[in-house]
């Protein structure tokens, strides 16, 4: 049995994570706040965590903390490496990602593809193409 309440409050310390609120759905979202006075919050929303799935979109969301938001010029790259530092993270804590978080990580990634070129992309970074290829 996975003990999910302990991987979270683990990762959730060594990263200096607050959770801002808990989504009702598969969906999150991860910021900063920064004050005049040089401290910084990293919040993070995200559905409790009960299955692989819902580790993975926690960890996705930590993942931009922890590879810095402004690493990337491009939003889609940025989603590429949030992804990958999860899974990586996901399988060092001891949890396979399952045939549904794997499912999810490509729709993710195809739907960041697909909107980075309507938006204008027009030189897609090589790491990315496989999305590309299965969003055309």
């Amino acid at each position: 049995m996975i003990d999910y309440d302990a991987i979270f409050k683990d990762v959730k310390d060594r990263y200096g994570i607050r959770i801002r609120r808990w989504r009702s759905n598969m969906t999150g979202a991860a910021w900063s706040v920064r004050y005049s006075d040089g401290r910084a919050l990293n919040w993070v929303e995200c559905p409790r965590i009960k299955s692989p799935l819902s580790l993975a979109i926690f960890l996705h969301e930590v993942g931009h903390h922890v590879i810095g938001f402004d690493r990337y010029s491009l939003s889609c790259e940025e989603e590429l490496y949030a992804w990958r530092w999860a899974l990586r993270t996901m399988r060092e804590l001891g949890v396979e990602p399952d045939e549904r978080t794997q499912r999810r990580v490509e729709a993710s990634m195809q739907y960041a593809v697909e909107k980075a070129m309507r938006r204008g992309l027009t030189i897609l970074p090589v790491e990315l193409h496989e999305f590309h290829r299965q969003a055309a």
